[in-house]
């Protein structure tokens, strides 16, 4: 009796568990280039990424963990590797490394509390400034480009 109590819950988690890897796994791959295309500043904190990114993402790392639970460190480290979202990942992988936290949903919270709790920087417009200012930067640093400024044009 208490065998096959064990057995049924046995089954019933590795079911669950392989359903969420395969929602995860196809998730990511259909989001993959919209997260590449996110423009967050490599120095942003934890916060201001989780402010930027969509909750679709959260919730597929946090799939991917329920799924692989400390298996699923290297993975998740490759994956936000690859979506360009560096600031995300040691907090990631010391997440997943904690034996048996893969029922609670992580980063989804983590991702409701900076936004109703105001966490990270929300301005959008210092996003803004950061690209022009990281793009002026190549440009000046391009030999084939020729940029003048507006106090050269007294000389």
């Amino acid at each position: 009796m208490i065998n096959e109590v064990l057995s049924n819950i046995l089954t019933t988690l590795l079911i669950t568990m392989g359903v969420s890897i395969v929602i995860a796994v196809l998730g990511l791959f259909a989001i993959i280039r919209s997260i590449r295309r996110l423009d967050i500043p490599p120095d942003a904190d934890f916060f201001t990424t989780m402010r930027h990114i969509p909750l679709i993402l959260t919730i597929l790392l946090d799939l991917l963990d329920f799924g692989l639970d400390i298996f699923s460190a290297p993975i998740v480290w490759i994956v936000l590797d690859r979506m360009g979202l560096p600031n995300l990942r040691n907090k990631a992988v010391i997440e997943a490394l904690i034996p048996f936290t893969s029922p609670i949903p992580l980063f989804t919270l983590s991702w409701i509390a900076a936004r109703l709790l105001n966490l990270g920087d929300a301005d959008l417009e210092a996003l803004r400034v950061y690209k022009e200012r990281s793009s002026y930067r190549r440009l000046r640093s391009h030999p084939d480009v020729d940029i003048i400024d507006a106090d050269d044009y007294g000389r």
